[in-house]
């Protein structure tokens, strides 16, 4: 009775019996799915908010200068769109530190942590490691292994950028000026007759890899130089000696900002010190002026050739070239590719000069690297 309630008693075979309720269910089941479809359309599309990795430490002299760089990026994080993971790097361990300073220990497998029984992974890292590991390619070439994205260039511009004598030599080619150097291994015969006459005096005896801020000497008489060459070996084997360049110090940040590669404000450097050292640079023993006072046609020219730099070395992430400015011609003395990120620092400094608030300036760096 049911069936022939629904059916003519001509039309029913058991074949389209089975066929008429098979096509029915197909029906229901596609009108479903489309007005399934058609409703998530119609909802807000809720994206999962990304978790970043602020790295941070290192194995340098540096390292309390990065813990600082490290904090500030995580205070002034997007916490609409991110959620931090403060990551302090050491040689003696990799941890995870909460709100609390409790540590956790990351799986270098896969650089992931355990909190309370739950794995958390990262999907970006924000490199804040000023000198080694973090500037010298090798945090770089351990990310790009495990396939996570990082705020900073790629390894290899890294290790390049982080050797003063390569990176220099690389760029001569393309009409940049430095000032006439000379190198030593640790080992190497000392000829100070030798360094005097090629250099002349004064000069200074720089670490040729590692930060800016440690090891660097300005000798001004040939007995000081034996003393500035061992300094400079306690942060480094290699070491590169320099001519003075008597001018203006400027500092200048190259960022890729939205997709176009972005020349900074400059700011002129007034140390109270012989030279920009570490206490001039974290303990406000100079002026820091931004943007510099030096006339027009100098600013463009600075800034052509601190582009110039970071398009022919095909650099990612910051960058902050420093230049002396000798007789109107810039000479670069080196580029930083992990620059302080201190709310004193000359990146975010420049930053704010050119309306980049440091939220937009991290928030970049990450969108970027995504």
């Amino acid at each position: 009775m049911l069936i022939r309630s629904y059916f003519p008693l001509y039309a029913i075979s058991f074949s389209g019996l089975v066929s008429s309720f098979g096509t029915r269910r197909k029906q229901k089941k596609d009108t479903a799915a489309i007005g399934a479809k058609n409703k998530s359309l119609s909802q807000p599309i809720i994206y999962k908010m990304k978790n970043i990795a602020i790295i941070m430490g290192g194995y340098s002299s540096e390292y309390k200068i990065s813990l600082i760089s490290g904090n500030v990026v995580y205070q002034f994080l997007d916490k609409n769109k991110f959620n931090g993971f403060r990551i302090h790097i050491f040689k003696e361990k990799w941890v995870y530190v909460d709100a609390y300073d409790v540590e956790f220990p990351i799986d270098k497998n896969d650089f992931s942590v355990t909190v309370d029984g739950t794995k958390i992974t990262f999907d970006c890292v924000f490199n804040a490691i000023h000198g080694t590991p973090g500037e010298d390619g090798l945090m770089q070439a351990y990310f790009e292994l495990l396939n996570i994205p990082q705020t900073s260039c790629d390894y290899y511009q890294a290790a390049l950028t982080f050797n003063k004598r390569d990176l220099l030599s690389v760029l001569k080619p393309y009409g940049i000026k430095t000032a006439v150097s000379y190198y030593l291994n640790k080992g190497d015969i000392i000829n100070t007759e030798e360094i005097v006459a090629k250099v002349g005096l004064p000069c200074f005896v720089k670490p040729n890899k590692a930060g800016s801020s440690f090891g660097i000497s300005k000798v001004k008489t040939a007995a000081e130089l034996p003393i500035a060459i061992e300094v400079a070996y306690q942060e480094d084997n290699e070491i590169i000696i320099e001519s003075f360049l008597d001018g203006t110090e400027v500092s200048v940040g190259v960022i890729n900002y939205k997709g176009t590669v972005t020349v900074l404000p400059i700011t002129e450097i007034v140390s109270d010190n012989d030279f920009f050292d570490y206490e001039a640079k974290y303990l406000g023993k100079s002026q820091e002026i931004t943007p510099a006072r030096i006339s027009d046609e100098i600013t463009q020219k600075v800034s052509e050739i601190a582009k110039r730099a970071y398009e022919v070395l095909k650099m990612k992430g910051f960058s902050r070239s420093e230049f002396i400015i000798v007789n109107g011609e810039p000479h670069m003395l080196e580029m930083n590719t992990i620059p302080g990120l201190t709310t004193e620092s000359l990146i975010p400094q420049q930053a704010k000069a050119a309306g980049i608030s440091l939220e937009d300036l991290f928030t970049n760096a990450i969108e970027l690297a995504l």
